[in-house]
């Protein structure tokens, strides 16, 4: 098994010309790897809330598909997922994440 990434969420105001703004960039081993947005607009129904992949980068690209998650955290596993395969090891062989 390959050793996990440190992955690094920041927050960040992102500019989706709509009234979903409030999200956080996700960083592995200190490259960006994927930006979600929580969905706010009442449009978005039953999604509304949950945290959208806006942007992926690598592994995380699933374009033209964009999954949304209940919490900042299942998002984080999901790029952890993502990244489990083939992905340069580090020093540390579990997951780790800090909020920036």
């Amino acid at each position: 098994m390959l050793p996990a990434p440190h992955l690094a969420l920041q927050p960040a105001k992102i500019a989706t010309g709509s009234p979903d703004h409030d999200g956080f960039l996700v960083f592995a081993d200190d490259v960006l790897v994927a930006v979600f947005v929580r969905l706010e607009d009442e449009a978005h129904g039953d999604l509304r809330g949950h945290w959208f992949l806006e942007a992926g980068f690598g592994r995380c690209n699933l374009s033209p598909q964009h999954p949304a998650f209940g919490s900042p955290s299942e998002a984080q596993n999901w790029v952890l997922n993502r990244l489990s395969k083939g992905y340069p090891p580090h020093s540390g062989s579990e997951p780790r994440s800090e909020l920036i």
